[in-house]
């Protein structure tokens, strides 16, 4: 019988995992995932609006995986445009063919569906998953991602006695489509309606300032307990500030990495970040607590209505939570707080730095050293400071400027636009002309431009990116496919004596890192993952005019085994659109792919255990 079931298995591996070859590796469980994307009507800040949710769920469903996972995500498109899904701080080794952007990916049409598979490969962490194309997230579809610890590996503090998914962003009224025409017209989009925190509005803290029969978020916990908040900052362009009222939060992990454990009572989020804090409810339960996400560097009197209040309840809570709202940074002229909380400079002026962060009651992210990650080696065994920069780059932002009538934003003076095939693609069928390779690797003195332009990075080279932020507002920028090295930040033009004040010991490893206006932020990256790897702005209006590029990172002696090839299920458009065949559509009824497989692959579990 074990014979025969080997036989039955052999038959089915040749003729159908083939659909699954992007998997790292048969050995590691699969987690699998249908998200159907879709439009519903909801009222968080008591307006009815179309929001984009998954499986009926706004914000969408948590995917809960664990190191080296392979994860099957079968994506349906219910929408009426195009779509992609991107998983923000996932790294995708050699794998960049399920990213989820349009430099690697071809939309996903209405009414079809696409399966993303993929493996976390080395990875522990929060992140969160949204929607990539037309200012789409500034709808929803986004939801938290998170990956455990193998058992094997411990964590750096007791075991938590939950784990808290919260998702803060500033929020429109308007539907996604009327933001995007605004942006098109040359429009600013102006303050926010609200902050939501989970999807919801805020608690009626103020009758002046928050309506009635706003539906607010409610945390539940239980007194004594210690519990671990992840909290991603999925808005569209405002920084935020989390605080829960009464309560100390312990800082313990940003975006797969941990870092040395400090309590805080306020920390800035800003857009695209991820962090996780330890909680315990030591508290008496006389009344419930505000949980307070409210806009930073703004004129308070004006933004009062743009603060997310939900609420932390105790299950033996006595009364509901009242009063005046925790007190935010009160520094809106000063951004030197926000910025001496991710400083990182260890030299004296570091030092004094620590000691007055304990006086004062800012926070110093620093990453924990000693602490195992997804790997038992210490996360502190990586020492970058020791080694050659190959390659620098310094990309300047600049206020959105017109280009051939247009508003645009820029990297370097290049709007990124028109791009239609994705990158790898366009290679691997020798497309000429979907994009060039001469992105400058500083600021030229030449007109400002609409240009496919991308950076040529050199596999295994180790470079540093700086980012010099001359617009008027905090940016977030991201990169995918990698986490960097965040070495440094000051405020003023970047030279190369700020070398000199760099963090070469302990600074954080992340994926998204704020630049302050009129600041930059210094980062150093390994390219070891090969692939197409979007570089961009995390603040949604200035990503969709175009401040974006590419880092293309090929291994010039490539035989297959340190970049994936194409996927089976590739979708083929812009050049090449003449090669995608029309997709059958099954019924409502009929089994999904992601659910056949995860069926099959467990009746060969049982057939070879008989």
């Amino acid at each position: 019988m074990a014979l025969f079931g080997l036989y039955l298995f052999t038959l089915f591996s040749l003729t159908h995992i083939v659909l699954l070859s992007t998997l790292c590796s048969a050995a590691d469980p699969v987690v699998s995932f249908d998200f159907r994307v879709s439009y519903i009507t909801a009222s968080p800040l008591g307006v009815p609006q179309r929001v984009i949710a998954v499986n009926e769920k706004f914000p969408g469903p948590s995917i809960n995986a664990t190191t080296n996972n392979n994860v099957i995500v079968n994506v349906h498109n219910d929408l009426d445009e195009n779509l992609l899904l991107t998983w923000s701080g996932i790294q995708m080794r050699r794998n960049s063919w399920q990213d989820g952007v349009l430099g690697t990916n071809c939309p996903i049409p209405p009414k079809w569906n696409w399966t993303y598979q993929f493996q976390v490969k080395d990875q522990i962490g929060s992140f969160f998953y949204f929607p990539s194309l037309n200012f789409q997230r500034a709808a929803g579809g986004f939801g938290s991602f998170h990956i455990n610890n193998r058992e094997i590996i411990a964590i750096p503090f007791n075991k938590p006695d939950g784990d808290i998914f919260i998702t803060i962003g500033d929020w429109y009224t308007r539907n996604h489509t009327a933001l995007r025409t605004a942006l098109d017209a040359g429009k600013d989009l102006g303050m926010p309606d609200g902050v939501l925190i989970n999807g919801k509005g805020p608690y009626q803290y103020n009758n002046t300032l928050v309506p009635d029969r706003i539906q607010f978020e409610t945390i539940n916990v239980d007194p004594g307990k210690t519990y671990r908040l992840r909290v991603h900052n999925v808005g569209v362009s405002t920084s935020l500030n989390f605080r829960i009222q009464s309560h100390n939060l312990l800082l313990a992990e940003t975006e797969g990495y941990y870092t040395m454990q400090q309590n805080y009572t306020n920390f800035d989020i800003h857009v695209g970040q991820s962090y996780s804090f330890l909680i315990t409810t030591d508290q008496n339960a006389s009344s419930d607590y505000y949980i307070v996400a409210s806009a930073r560097f703004v004129n308070e009197s004006l933004w009062q209505r743009v603060t997310g209040v939900a609420v932390l309840h105790y299950s033996n809570s006595k009364g509901p939570a009242s009063g005046a709202l925790p007190d935010p940074p009160n520094d809106v002229y000063d951004k030197t707080w926000s910025m001496n909380q991710a400083l990182m400079h260890f030299t004296r002026e570091y030092l004094l730095l620590v000691h007055f962060s304990q006086v004062f009651g800012f926070v110093i992210v620093r990453q924990n050293g000693s602490a195992s990650g997804a790997r038992p080696n210490p996360q502190g065994s990586f020492h970058y400071g020791s080694i050659n920069i190959t390659d620098t780059y310094v990309l300047k932002t600049v206020p959105p400027q017109i280009i051939n009538g247009k508003l645009r934003a820029t990297l370097n003076g290049i709007s990124f636009s028109n791009l239609t095939t994705p990158i790898r693609l366009a290679d691997l069928h020798k497309v000429r002309g979907a994009y060039t390779l001469d992105f400058p690797n500083k600021p030229l003195n030449r007109s400002l431009r609409n240009d496919i332009s991308v950076i040529n990075a050199t596999y295994k080279g180790f470079i540093e990116i700086i980012f010099q932020n001359n617009d008027t507002t905090v940016q977030s920028f991201h990169l995918d496919g990698y986490s960097f090295f965040l070495v440094g930040m000051d405020y003023g033009e970047w030279t190369e004596d700020s070398r000199n004040r760099y963090n070469k010991w302990d600074g954080i490893s992340r994926c998204t890192a704020q630049v302050f206006p009129g600041a930059w932020t210094a980062v150093l990256v390994s390219l070891d993952n090969p692939g197409a790897w979007n570089l961009r702005s995390q603040n949604l209006d200035r990503w969709y005019l175009g401040q974006e590029t590419y880092l293309r990172i090929v291994n010039p002696e490539e035989n297959g085994e340190t970049e994936f090839g194409v996927p089976d299920n590739v979708l083929y458009c812009g050049a090449l659109a003449n090669l995608q065949k029309e997709q059958k559509h099954s019924s409502a009824t009929s089994i999904s792919g992601v659910k056949l497989f995860s069926l099959l692959m467990a009746f060969f579990t049982l057939v070879l255990y008989f």
